[in-house]
């Protein structure tokens, strides 16, 4: 009978533990619904609203990144399609009844064996809760029998729960996780906000598959509306609407060998601090960021590789662009192969029915915007190895209407004789920028910085900005036929090497290191952003957009060819049947054509040569860095000097004559001079943005600083006062300019003006030592003196003496004067 009640209990008590279940099978969640099997298992609920993940994996990192299908349409704000986001690396833990999705901190590590030392390390430091939910069921888990999840994965996890819990994921993916609220605010577009009635997963855009999970969902949000760049693109700048992709991607498979980085090879690299490094090294550890490349036969000197890296080109490219990107982006596969891999790189044009935001493929992707801007080329990698994962190019469609705009200004074909030979001309100068463009923006996502030095050795790399190379011809013609280089360049393959080429474990560093100095045996030079982008730089070889080897010569070669276009300028710049407004546009790039070679020259002005390296005790002697000769810097402040007088700065009567108000309809954009003589063409505004660009770079504060310093530590080198000398001297006490030219008089006191608003906008900035703005006040007061003792009669008696009263009142008390605001200087790159 005992036995029995026992029973009975049992009976009860099993019949009570099923009760859950049955529950959950009266009422299950999954109903009707299709489980697509992958990394993750995915289940669409469009009835619902609702994308549900099978998670079987907990505590168990995998990547997170997201990217956006569809774009805004602006270069200003920078939300293009395809643009991808940041990749982090996250885990799902459960807690109960609850799922977080948390990410890891992987700027802290612990490289260690230890365990207790990798964990001292992640507990000192925040991690983030990036979501929450519940459970919605527990199913048995299928990962073993499952082909579909494991058929792409080359290890087997054995720490798989044995039942995958079900979550609704909808409010993740329907979040904006791209942060495109903060890139409107910090565009100056407003304050926008997610309406989540108005957002909802994109069911076909989202799959799974065995090693990523894509998740789609269409974002609408709401705002101000009153952002000019909003309004110039959205069809309502009150309710934008985008597409947002976040993709879950499984963690590499191991084997992947980091490569340490070192700051002479040209590499990006990805970084973190690790704590278990011996108590003598540094904590900051860097790799280099690069592809996993693995040779069929690794001692061959060419070997085919295992898995070859592949690029695919947006089939939306039209031609004759499509073959022109194809061909500069297939460059690389050449350097490839003197690194010892056989057909390792591949472009090819992207299938009809491929997703370019698939984590799995490497794109290159033509993008629409409302202006031109710029190019780029991202990676997407392992945080823990800097292995690449993902390359994604963005080229900017109207790139190559811009280049097609400058060479038509520069030959005037239309209307004349042999007017198909010049257009022709003007579209293949177009499309040789768009072969190097597509290499260099494809050389970021292969790993390589920029590299703004290697214009000194001619086409030394894709990696460096070109300016087109410009020759006039012996009758006077411009010739662009050999604008831009064709190929790569030595340093493109060095790079290549260095990033990718194989050795024995033991002499991988012996090798590199080699590498290093026969490229820098042949002459080449490195210099990259941060050391380039500024005007106020030092360094006189890191030039973007630069002309040639030699920075003066080159300075006069274009000038001459800026001389021979404006006189030549005329209605046949523009093609027929565009209104004759446009011809102000065809004009900038052509009276600023110097614009780059000017700052080329500004840099050698208190410049100074550096290189990068590791230190080296027995190599001292290349450490620090070595001021340009005296005589150098002598020679590059007499030609900026130049650039500020009316016989470098007066347009022609050709040019003047045939400028015409906009049409009705049209109005001045940013590519055009600003007009305060509306609604006609303001001759003296060109005039002081030429002025304001040489000016700002003669006064920039860094520039003046390290001028002050050089001269004090070698008297023989130009010093502040020399400067203020030089170009006082050729403006402000001209008494005369060129007769022959058209309002003389009147453009030179212009660029006089000018010089003085840029001198006293450096004074105002708060970035010079205090001894150098002492002395510049000092050679400014030399000025007001000069001024005021040379105040004659007449136009420029009357402007000297203006001039010496404002600066009067400006050393007494700057708050009593009033400060005109600098010219403003048309947008020139890229170009």
């Amino acid at each position: 009978m005992r036995n029995i009640g026992r029973l009975i209990v049992a009976m009860v008590g099993l019949a009570w533990a099923a009760l859950p279940q049955l529950v959950s099978a009266a009422d299950n969640p999954l109903k009707g619904l299709t489980r697509q099997a992958g990394f993750f298992d995915l289940y669409r609920d469009p009835g619902k609203g609702r994308l549900l993940l099978g998670i079987q994996h907990f505590d168990q990192p995998f990547l997170l990144t997201t990217s956006l299908p569809y774009g805004l349409g602006s270069n200003d704000v920078g939300l293009d399609r395809g643009q991808p986001g940041e990749m982090r690396m996250v885990e799902f833990r459960r807690v109960g009844n609850r799922v977080l999705l948390v990410q890891r901190n992987t700027r802290f590590v612990a490289n260690s064996d230890s365990a207790l030392e990798r964990a001292s390390v992640r507990e000192a430091f925040a991690e983030s809760v990036l979501w929450a939910g519940d459970v919605l069921t527990d199913i048995a888990a299928e990962a073993g029998t499952d082909a579909a999840r494991t058929a792409a994965s080359k290890t087997v996890d054995k720490t798989a729960d044995s039942k995958t819990a079900v979550v609704d994921l909808t409010s993740f993916v329907v979040a904006d996780r791209h942060g495109i609220a903060a890139r409107l605010a910090g565009s100056q577009q407003g304050s926008y906000k997610l309406d989540d009635k108005r957002s909802v997963p994109v069911f076909d855009d989202s799959k799974t598959f065995p090693d990523n999970t894509e998740l789609q969902a269409l974002l609408t949000f709401s705002g101000p509306g009153e952002g000019q760049f909003v309004r110039d693109v959205a069809v309502d700048p009150e309710s934008l609407t985008l597409q947002q992709r976040i993709s879950l991607v499984r963690l590499p498979a191991d084997g992947f060998q980091p490569r340490p980085y070192h700051p002479a090879s040209g590499g990006i690299d990805i970084g973190f601090y690790d704590f278990a490094k011996p108590l003598s090294a540094s904590l900051d550890t860097r790799y280099q960021v690069r592809f996993r490349l693995e040779k069929t036969n690794p001692t061959a000197a060419l070997s085919p590789v295992k898995k070859p890296i592949v690029y695919y080109l947006d089939a939306g490219t039209p031609e004759p662009v499509r073959s022109a990107l194809l061909e500069g982006a297939r460059w690389w596969s050449a350097a490839f192969e003197q690194a010892g891999f056989k057909d390792a790189f591949r472009v090819e044009l992207m299938p009809a029915d491929m997703d370019p935001m698939d984590i799995r493929y490497n794109t290159i992707q033509w993008v629409h915007r409302a202006t031109r801007g710029w190019s780029y080329g991202t990676f997407l990698h392992d945080p823990r190895t800097g292995e690449i994962i993902k390359g994604a190019v963005t080229l900017g469609s109207q790139r190559v209407r811009q280049d097609i705009l400058i060479a038509e200004s520069l030959l005037a074909p239309y209307g004349k004789a042999n007017q198909a030979e010049l257009t022709a001309m003007a579209e293949q100068m177009a499309l040789a920028r768009m072969r190097q463009l597509a290499a260099h923006e494809v050389g970021h996502t292969i790993g390589f910085n920029h590299n703004f030095a290697a214009s000194r050795q001619g086409n030394g790399s894709v990696m460096d900005y070109p300016h087109p190379l410009l020759t006039v011809k012996p009758d006077n013609s411009l010739d662009l036929s050999k604008a831009y280089g064709v190929g790569i360049g030595p340093w493109d393959v060095y790079l290549v090497k260095h990033a990718y080429s194989q050795f024995p474990a033991e002499q991988e560093s012996a090798a590199l290191a080699q590498l290093r100095q026969q490229i820098a045996a042949t002459g080449m030079q490195y210099v990259s952003d941060n050391d380039a982008r500024s005007p106020g730089m030092s360094n006189s070889d890191g030039l973007l957009w630069d002309y040639g080897p030699d920075s003066q010569q080159s300075f006069d070669q274009l000038l001459a060819v800026r001389r021979q276009a404006l006189q030549q300028f005329s209605p046949a710049v523009l093609p027929p049947d565009r209104q004759r407004g446009e011809l102000e546009a065809r004009l900038v790039p052509v009276y600023l054509l110097h614009r780059y070679q000017t700052e080329a020259v500004a840099r050698q002005l208190a410049g100074a040569a550096y290189q990068y390296d590791l230190n080296a005790l027995n190599r001292g002697s290349e450490a620090g860095a070595q001021p340009v000769a005296a005589a150098t810097q002598r020679a590059a402040l007499s030609r900026l000097v130049r650039l500020l007088s009316a016989e470098e700065l007066a347009l022609p009567a050709n040019v003047l004559d045939v400028l015409t108000p906009p049409a009705i309809g049209y109005a001045r954009g940013r590519e055009y001079f600003t007009s305060r003589m509306t609604p006609v063409f303001d001759a003296l505004a060109a005039v002081e943005s030429a002025a304001a660009l040489s000016s700002q770079l003669l006064f920039e504060p860094s520039r003046l600083n390290r001028l002050a310093w050089q001269q004090a530590r070698d008297a023989q080198q130009p010093g502040v006062a020399e400067l203020m000398r030089s170009v006082f001297a050729g403006t402000w006490q001209r008494d005369a300019v060129d007769a022959n030219l058209i309002a003389g008089d009147a453009v030179q006191l212009s660029a006089n003006w000018t010089v003085l608003d840029a001198l006293i906008a450096t004074l105002d900035g708060g970035q010079l030592h205090p001894t150098v703005a002492a002395e510049l006040r000092e050679q400014l007061g030399q000025w007001q003196q000069w001024l005021a003792d040379h105040g004659k009669r007449g136009l420029l008696g009357s402007n000297r003496r203006d001039a010496a009263h404002f600066i009067s009142q400006y050393l007494s008390n700057p708050d009593s004067v009033k400060r005109r605001p600098l010219p403003a200087i048309p947008p020139g790159a890229p170009i």
